[in-house]
């Protein structure tokens, strides 16, 4: 099966997100996907795809309940099914939400999952900035920022730190090398400061 172009993941993308916001965290996620394949040797498309897709029907199906197999990410990996997605791609986008219970085997599953919630992280380590750009912003300052439960609650730490170890990285290592990957984008994160 041949992997959809960038350009139609893209227009997928947003015609199931409207929300700036999560379009950004989507962007910021496939830069990461990608810089991490160049690192690891891996198809950076393919990656690239599976980061900028991870999250389109977050907004139509939320999922507060947390059903593995009802809205978010299922009915999204349904909708991609239909549309000829790979299931590695799949599989991966499964495994990124813990309460599907799809294990992480690919290291673009493992690697998804450890820079989902991480990405999150560092855009509002980055907004509080009086700049707002990410070009302030280091591990230092992220893992400051992780131990404050009032700040972007949001953001699951356990999968910040499960991610990193699962990955086989060093987590400080890994926020910085997510930190470049977004600064490397910046201004389409929105993140390139005032």
């Amino acid at each position: 099966m041949q992997l959809p172009t960038r350009a139609a993941t893209l227009a997928l993308m947003h015609e199931y997100t409207a929300s700036e916001s999560l379009r950004k965290h989507m962007l910021a996620v496939e830069g990461a996907m990608r810089a991490y394949a160049r690192k690891f040797g891996e198809d950076e498309e393919r990656w690239g795809t599976v980061g900028l897709i991870h999250d389109f029907d977050y907004e139509r199906f939320p999922n507060n309940a947390h059903s593995p197999t009802e809205e978010h990410p299922a009915e999204g990996v349904r909708i991609l099914r239909g549309k000829g997605y790979p299931e590695d791609i799949l599989e991966a986008i499964l495994g990124h939400a813990q309460y599907c219970n799809t294990p992480r085997e690919s290291q673009m599953a493992k690697t998804l999952f450890a820079v989902d919630e991480l990405t999150g992280l560092i855009t509002a380590t980055a907004l509080v900035r009086p700049s707002k750009s990410v070009h302030e912003v280091d591990a230092k300052s992220v893992r400051k920022k992780m131990k404050d439960k009032a700040f972007a609650r949001g953001v699951n730490r356990d999968d910040v730190i499960n991610g990193a170890t699962e990955l086989g990285v060093d987590l400080d290592e890994h926020i910085n090398f997510v930190i470049a990957s977004m600064q490397a984008r910046s201004a389409d994160l929105g993140l390139s400061g005032s």
